[in-house]
């Protein structure tokens, strides 16, 4: 059984989800952040593209578990070996680890 196909994400459809929620004061945690969806987005796009409809893929997935451990092994990689360019071409848990032993070290210094 397939599920319904969901509309498609834009600023118009999160602004009317979340203003109702705010002015109401039921989510005072909720915020519109363009940039942060944006990225979300980016991202959502491109583990599209490189594992569900990649170029390594011979045929559908079967099922539910099989798309879980394959983006489980994508997410993985993706944090510890992809580079990225926005990050100086290191991963995500490289930059992180460099970044804070250089903070570390400044309050070493102070």
């Amino acid at each position: 059984m397939r599920r319904p196909a969901q509309p498609c994400s834009s600023r118009e459809p999160q602004t009317r989800q979340t203003e109702p929620r705010l002015r109401a004061g039921r989510d005072s945690q909720a915020r519109i952040s363009y940039p942060d969806n944006a990225l979300a987005e980016t991202v959502n796009g491109y583990y599209k593209a490189e594992l569900i409809r990649g170029p390594a893929r011979t045929g559908p997935w079967k099922t539910v578990e099989e798309v879980e451990l394959a983006t489980l092994g994508w997410v993985h990689w993706h944090n510890t070996q992809r580079l990225h360019g926005y990050l100086g071409d290191l991963p995500p848990a490289e930059f992180e680890e460099t970044f804070y032993a250089n903070r570390h070290d400044d309050k070493a210094l102070a």
